[in-house]
């Protein structure tokens, strides 16, 4: 590493707020020099932003202020600055005229091009950026084929994952006490005021951030981690582990979660692991193919001619299709900006197989609601549902909401609670209540069309038009495509 074993060092923070198994600030505290810690609220993230209420600003600042006071306690604490990144980081190493800059690899396209100019401006000052692997734990060319290249399927790049495991690479960083230190003239923790948003409902929604927050969610879902294959596709049950917003802001760490999932016995423990290893199959994908941020991972379909139906998408959005599975699950990640994964396949496949709307319509809304939004996982899993993405399910398979709807969520609990219209109508119609007659409605206290709206689209019929939309680009792309009606399959 640059600079002279006693120089200075500054940590830069980012999607990693966390002091511990921290592979920067392990990788600093181990030089022997001062290590000065940072984080930016960056308005070039910032600004881009819809609401001054976002959730997700409000848990960064929660994990941040905790983070600080961890620091403070080792002797150092965090320097907080709001503006531009790619500005501020330069200015900041040359004022503490530190030897080099540390942090933990961003593996998202704007990320590494703000990457690229911090170094540009570092280098013109004699100061290095030195990255370290951390939110992932096998990078792009840590698992190939055999013939050197990524894989583009899940299966294969998942054995090969596992055949390179070892207990080494779930080994955490080490914890050195080190020399951390504070500018004497640092000021006070900015609020969220101070950068122009209101808390909005987190504490009302019962999350915690930081790395308390996290560590209670961890010991939550490792009491139930023998059940989780189980009840992972039910969205009424806690079968899920509630982690995925900790893991996109780094306040747990994912060697841990991974020592766990690989020595824990049991096919809960292994499920689980085998989500831990889609999370780095499309890290890899997003590091290695950038263009899927606006374009489909299969060429052939970015001549899918999608409909324009504005409407549509906003009944999609506000939960308000007919359907009450997705419309559950859109009204959750409205209320609490958290949705279950099976629902986020489901609704995804809605909107682009039922609705007929361009999938990166509904990756923005995601992008826009979602408290753990992750643009590799999030761009994975809308191509993966609408058939455009590398390993995505048949273009021909189409989650049918009804029967979704009844096989996991069969009593209706989760309809319920988030479209509290419907609770009184029986199990028998949850699912469907447009086939009550109107004696059953009245009984029920629900008009369908009135109170809770009618099926925006035939199922069956927007099937065949999907099927005759994907066919048309499937075989532009190869003419001698085998006929996919020979492997149909509704689900």
């Amino acid at each position: 590493m640059p600079g002279s074993a006693d120089a200075p060092i500054l940590v830069w923070f980012r999607r990693d707020l966390r002091d511990y198994d921290h592979r920067a600030l392990s990788a600093a505290l181990a030089s022997g020099g001062p290590v000065y810690c940072v984080f930016v609220f960056d308005t070039d993230i910032l600004d881009a932003l819809a609401s001054k209420t976002d959730r997700r600003v409000a848990f960064i600042h929660g994990s941040v202020v905790e983070l600080d006071a961890a620091l403070r306690t080792r002797g150092g604490g965090l320097i907080v600055r709001h503006g531009r990144a790619v500005s501020l980081i330069p200015a900041l190493a040359r004022e503490l005229e530190v030897a080099a800059v540390y942090a933990n690899r961003d593996y998202e396209p704007a990320a590494k091009a703000r990457d690229v100019d911090v170094t540009t401006a570092l280098a013109a000052a004699g100061i290095a950026l030195s990255t370290f692997k951390d939110q992932c734990l096998f990078e792009r060319e840590e698992v190939l084929t055999q013939a050197g290249g990524h894989f583009t399927v899940f299966t294969p790049y998942k054995n090969a994952w596992l055949k390179r495991l070892t207990s080494h690479d779930w080994q955490p960083a080490t914890t050195l006490e080190g020399r951390l230190c504070l500018p004497e003239d640092e000021g006070d923790m900015p609020t969220l005021a101070d950068i122009g948003f209101d808390p909005g409902k987190l504490a009302e929604l019962g999350i915690q951030p930081g790395m308390s927050g996290a560590r209670a969610r961890w010991q939550d879902f490792q009491a139930r981690m023998d059940r989780y294959h189980r009840f992972r596709d039910y969205p009424a049950a806690r079968g899920v582990s509630y982690l995925s917003v900790d893991l996109r802001f780094g306040t747990l760490s994912l060697r841990e979660l991974v020592a766990c999932a690989a020595t824990t016995p049991g096919e809960g423990a292994q499920a689980w692991l085998n989500e831990l290893i889609w999370r780095d199959f499309y890290f890899m994908v997003l590091d290695t193919h950038p263009q899927v941020v606006s374009r489909c991972f299969k060429p052939a379909f970015d001549a899918l001619q999608w409909d324009d139906w504005p409407e549509g998408l906003h009944a999609w959005q506000q939960g308000r299709t007919g359907y009450p599975l997705v419309d559950a699950a859109m009204r959750q990640l409205l209320h609490s900006g958290w949705m279950h994964n099976r629902l986020r396949m489901v609704t995804a496949s809605f909107l682009s197989k039922d609705l007929g709307i361009d999938w990166r319509l509904g990756e923005a809304w995601f992008a826009a609601q979602l408290n753990d939004f992750d643009l590799a996982a999030n761009n994975g899993g809308w191509q993966w549902a609408a058939s455009t993405g590398c390993d995505a399910q048949p273009w021909f398979r189409i989650f049918n909401p009804v029967t979704q709807s009844e096989k996991f969520d069969p009593e209706g609990r989760f309809i319920r609670r988030y479209v509290p219209e419907l609770a009184k109508v029986p199990d028998k119609y949850i699912h469907a209540p447009w086939k009550m007659s109107a004696a059953q409605q009245t009984d029920c206290g629900i008009w369908i069309g009135r109170d809770y709206p009618a099926p925006i689209v035939d199922h069956a019929r927007a099937r065949t038009n999907t099927l005759a939309r994907y066919e048309i680009a499937a075989k532009a792309d190869n003419p001698e495509i085998q006929d996919w009606r020979g492997g149909e399959i509704s689900s």
